[in-house]
């Protein structure tokens, strides 16, 4: 009877040694983001940067653009997109590997995006989210009693849009 009662036990405790294993994995790399990505994203493996038709690879903060003999890696934009502007430039985010692969769908696909510039960069935000990411412009951490001349915009006027001094 003892041994029966101790084999039962091994048993389910291996069944729970098993089952406790089964974890789930959440990836977040905002501090490995550059500061002229855009806001809005928790993990990021690619960017497509559709005005200069190259992308960057976050994980080894590589460019990839297409030169005369194939795809080069490197850490610096190619002397012609040098004066290129990252932070004001549209970043489509691509999280599946070796985007580059399927370049001339991308090319057509977010063609559209050549030119945009509405895009939020994350070194220009004020979320405290994005204070880990390198470079990052100087972040909010509250106001300690004095009016912050950051939060306190506008002048009673907001037209709707949450700024007013409409009925509560």
């Amino acid at each position: 009877m003892k041994k029966l009662f101790l084999l039962l036990l091994m048993v389910v405790s291996s069944g729970l040694i098993f089952k406790s294993q089964a974890q789930v994995s959440v990836n977040i790399n905002i501090g490995a983001q550059p500061a002229w990505g855009p806001t809005g994203y928790d993990y990021v493996d690619y960017y497509y940067l559709p005005d200069i038709e190259s992308y960057y690879y976050v994980p080894k903060k590589q460019f990839i653009y297409l030169g005369s003999g194939g795809w080069v890696f490197t850490t610096a934009l190619p002397p012609r997109y040098r004066g290129y502007d990252l932070y004001n430039g549209y970043k489509v985010v691509i999280n599946s590997p070796q985007p580059y692969r399927y370049f001339e769908t991308h090319k057509v696909k977010y063609a559209k995006f050549k030119g945009n510039h509405g895009q939020s960069a994350i070194g220009k935000s004020k979320g405290l989210k994005y204070s880990a990411a390198k470079g990052n412009a100087k972040v909010y951490k509250g106001d300690k009693g004095k009016s912050s001349p950051h939060f306190n915009k506008g002048n009673g006027n907001g037209k709707g849009h949450g700024n007013g001094k409409g009925k509560h």
